[in-house]
């Protein structure tokens, strides 16, 4: 379980317990619910990467709302987490965070397409080790208040490391360098750490 959601399962738990005192099983059942919600969304589960030269793993769990070329250039993955998807976001491959970038905005639904320019955002570009660069963008959705990232510049990262997570549905977009091309299709679920999502071209 991720750490920042011990304080709020404490919490409920507490309040499971109080409630169960004082008001009776009703409203016991109600916080106890909600505690069982809450370890659900920070649950931590380890993951394999897959040991495959030139694949791309997945930043995050969720499901595919966009995968093709960028207006940025090059390519990206949109991958849209519901409240009900394991929030840890991932490093796509190994590599050394070069810089980070947290930009304020707003809280749109995370998987319109305005939400990559106008929401809340963290991102993070990862130098690889065969020296391109990729980027992970965490963008917060109608539910998200909270951007957590783990790393900073300079960092050194492994693929399928944990990287930070974002609170109570989301978005992460995958902006992949020229010579990268997408092997999943929107629509598709993926699992952050394990999903190979692009592949480096033939020379």
């Amino acid at each position: 379980m991720a750490r920042e959601g011990w304080g709020l399962l404490l919490a409920f738990l507490l309040l499971t317990l109080l409630s169960a005192y004082w008001e009776g099983w009703a409203w016991s059942a109600v916080f106890g619910l909600l505690t069982l919600m809450i370890a659900g969304f920070f649950r931590d589960p380890d993951r394999t990467p897959p040991q495959e030269p030139g694949a791309v793993l997945a930043p995050a769990d969720g499901r595919v709302v966009a995968a093709g070329p960028a207006r940025e250039g090059g390519s990206a993955i949109r991958i849209f987490l519901s409240p009900l998807d394991v929030h840890i976001n991932r490093a796509p491959v190994s590599g050394r965070i070069t810089r980070t970038e947290y930009t304020k905005g707003r809280f749109l639904a995370a998987y319109k397409d305005a939400a990559s320019d106008l929401n809340e955002k963290n991102a993070l570009d990862i130098r690889a080790l065969s020296g391109e660069n990729f980027r992970v963008v965490q963008i917060a959705g109608v539910l998200a208040r909270r951007i957590v990232c783990w790393c900073k510049a300079g960092d050194e990262l492994r693929a399928g490391d944990r990287i930070g997570l974002i609170q109570f549905g989301s978005r992460t977009d995958l902006h992949l360098p020229s010579g990268y091309e997408p092997c999943v299709r929107a629509g598709e679920k993926v699992r952050g750490g394990e999903t190979v999502v692009a592949r480096a071209l033939p020379k």
